[in-house]
């Protein structure tokens, strides 16, 4: 006699569990016909207090132990790359533990968005963090709704060029997109009223560049004063990059600049209907210096955090297991961690590199993968605080531990 395979009882189980879950909470859903596999199982529209919404989603549904991958689960992207990053439709990932008996879910339109099409990744990556159950369910409906929402006019072109630089652009702010003539991509992002902009270039791997109009020009204009070593201060900040450092071409230089004085009229706004705006007493109008900030080399930063990583790990061997477990209980991680966490803990070369981490491994922050080091980081660290830079390192930056130091001995110091 016929025998039912296990895996469809489960796969059917994690449908089920789904739609249960979903339809408890008056969300519609409607179950794509299984004939025809395009790497979708669910149409679900979100409700909001019982009245029918426009904002619609398509679920990838697994269930099974076969999914897990590394700290996490992972759904194989297969020939549905395309329409699951291309799609009118956003793509969301759900994957049904039978052993705990929970759905976790994963955004696949962001995550292969972000990745980009010249490296895309075989797998979503799905995180134990990112639970879906009833205390989750308003958080989860509220972030796909605002995703959804951002196909629309011209947050559509913010999501995609957010997604393509992994910058994350508010609605108000100037954003500018040039490519040029080797189909690389330049984009240009200006809060309102301020006087630098951010550049980010697809040719420097969207590293984030801040600039001023009079910095880039330097490149081109002498600075007044300069010849004979007079002050340069109102023609920019030298500390900022030129055209040159930035391998700017004479187009990109002009793009930029006309970026600027766009921006600038439309912050100002038409001339004969704008009244002049009273100066709430900002430094450039009283002449008073800028307060200033923390600030520290990002390689300093890093080697420091890796040291007093790698100090507790000799001291509490289970720290890492601990700290995974005290994560996984954090009701407060933000959804931008949760969403990092995805790909990370699926990759099994990044987590077999944190399972390992000691002294006898890593020596310096370039020992360890990027990527291998921010998932060490998210796992042992709660939050990390940066003081004033004339602190000594020890008191400048400041740790927040998931698990905390152990406390010395009473009269441990005396002896």
């Amino acid at each position: 006699m016929p025998k039912i395979p296990k895996g469809r009882r489960v796969a059917q189980a994690a449908v089920n569990a789904l739609r249960a879950l979903l339809e408890e909470h008056d969300h519609i859903v409607q179950e794509i016909s299984g004939q025809n596999d395009f790497g979708e199982d669910f149409y679900v529209t979100f409700t909001d207090d019982g009245d029918l919404t426009s904002d619609t989603i398509k679920v990838q549904v697994k269930g099974g132990e076969s999914w897990r991958r590394g700290n996490g689960y992972a759904v194989p992207v297969d020939q549905h790359g395309d329409t699951w990053a291309d799609g009118n439709i956003p793509v969301y990932c759900v994957v049904y533990d039978p052993d705990t008996k929970s759905l976790y879910w994963a955004n696949a339109t962001q995550q292969l968005r972000r990745s980009g099409p010249l490296t895309p990744p075989r797998h979503i990556g799905v995180s134990p963090n990112a639970i879906l159950d009833d205390t989750t369910m308003a958080s989860f409906v509220t972030r796909a709704r605002r995703y959804v929402g951002r196909y629309r006019g011209r947050q559509a072109v913010l999501t995609h060029l957010s997604e393509m630089s992994g910058a994350d652009f508010d609605p108000a702010d100037h954003v500018l997109h040039f490519v040029n003539g080797y189909d690389e991509d330049l984009i240009f992002w200006k809060r309102p009223g301020d006087a630098w902009a951010t550049l980010l270039l697809s040719a420097h791997d969207w590293e984030p560049y801040l600039v001023s109009l009079e910095s880039l020009m330097r490149s081109e204009i002498r600075p007044p004063g300069d010849e004979g070593g007079g002050p340069v201060g109102e023609w920019g900040d030298v500390d900022l990059p030129t055209a040159e450092d930035l391998e700017l071409s004479r187009t990109e230089v002009m793009w930029v600049a006309s970026c600027f004085f766009s921006t600038r009229q439309a912050d100002e706004g038409p001339k004969d209907l704008a009244g002049r705006t009273e100066c709430e007493g900002c430094p450039s109008c009283t002449g008073e210096e800028p307060k200033e900030h923390a600030d520290i080399a990002a390689d300093v930063l890093h080697e420091y955090v890796l040291a007093r990583i790698l100090d507790r790990i000799e001291a509490e061997p289970d720290l890492l297991q601990r700290s995974i477990l005290a994560m996984r209980e954090d009701s407060e991680l933000t959804a931008e961690i949760v969403d990092e966490l995805g790909p990370l803990e699926t990759d099994p070369r990044v987590v077999r590199q944190v399972n390992k981490l000691s002294r006898a491994t890593v020596a310096t922050v370039y020992d360890i993968e990027p990527a291998a080091f921010r998932l060490a980081v998210h796992y042992f660290i709660r939050h990390i605080y940066v003081g004033g830079p004339s602190l000594p390192l020890d008191e400048q930056v400041r740790i927040v531990w998931r698990v905390p130091e152990p406390t010395a001995p009473k009269g441990a110091s005396e002896q």
